[in-house]
């Protein structure tokens, strides 16, 4: 008997050994592991969401600049707009100057290579003549004053041009603000880059069509010969002479077929 007793003792202390033998230790490295990317996707999310719902509440606060067939003009309802009406496509050559009647200008005779504006930076004034071209295809200028916009304020101006179309940004040494908005007939100096009206006015303008004169026109750069953006033509700071285009200038029309070219007319300044 104390042979069958001590056999199957024995057996049981087999079998407590195998357990023993193939028990694993806790993977606490395992569930550390797991508890961070639980703890880093709640993260990521909350961070989504946040992000998501800031952007649906700038949506909803610029939702009454919207054009629409109702709304055609929403600048109007922003503070501070200047509106003017300017005759298009009065162009010029590259050799000439338009005498404006504004600074920056927002409209009137320009130069017919228009200025590259699909998101474009300009890290240096640009010849005002193509930039107002731009504005007539439906683009908004954002120009500041290099002196009084820098640093983390400049960053700010830039972020809501990198990677959009229809919009450009350059500096514009004689500006009598820091910041000055421009489409085609319209123009908003601010104090500020942190002022709403900024996206109030980008939102309102840029690519409205009941308010820019060339609907479906290009801000693509065009070809060789034309504007370079990577070299563009320079800002003159200096007042146009007597030679240059006045506001009212329209080009002369073509002759008829097979007839000569006239000699173009001097042109008053103003």
């Amino acid at each position: 008997m104390a042979s069958g007793k001590n056999s199957k003792q024995a057996r049981r202390d087999s079998a407590a050994r195998a357990a023993a033998a193939i028990k694993k230790p806790t993977p606490w490295g395992l569930i550390a592991a797991i508890v961070v990317v639980v703890v880093f996707a709640g993260g990521v999310f909350g961070f989504v969401y946040s992000q998501h719902a800031e952007n649906q509440s700038k949506l909803d606060a610029l939702a009454p600049f919207t054009p629409s067939q109702s709304n055609q003009d929403p600048s109007k309802q922003i503070k501070g707009v200047v509106s003017k009406d300017y005759k298009p496509q009065s162009h010029v050559s590259p050799a000439d100057r338009v005498a404006y009647d504004q600074s920056p200008a927002f409209g009137g005779p320009h130069d017919g290579y228009w200025a590259a504006c699909m998101g474009n930076v300009y890290e240096r004034p640009v010849r005002t003549e193509n930039m107002v071209h731009s504005l007539e295809h439906g683009a908004v200028w954002i120009a500041y004053h290099p002196d009084k916009v820098k640093g983390a304020d400049l960053e700010a101006l830039k972020k809501r041009v990198v990677n959009q179309q229809f919009i450009m940004i350059s500096p514009y040494p004689t500006l009598d603000s820091p910041v000055s908005l421009q489409s085609w007939g319209r123009q908003l100096k601010l104090d500020s880059v942190n002022d709403e009206r900024i996206d109030q006015f980008i939102h309102a303008l840029r690519r409205n069509q009941y308010t820019y004169p060339e609907l479906n026109a290009s801000c693509d750069a065009l070809g060789p010969g034309a504007f370079d953006p990577d070299n563009p033509p320079p800002f003159d700071a200096t007042p146009p002479g007597p030679d240059a285009k006045p506001m009212n200038y329209e080009p002369p029309a073509p002759p008829p077929s097979g007839q000569p070219q006239p000699q173009p007319q001097p042109q008053p300044g103003g």
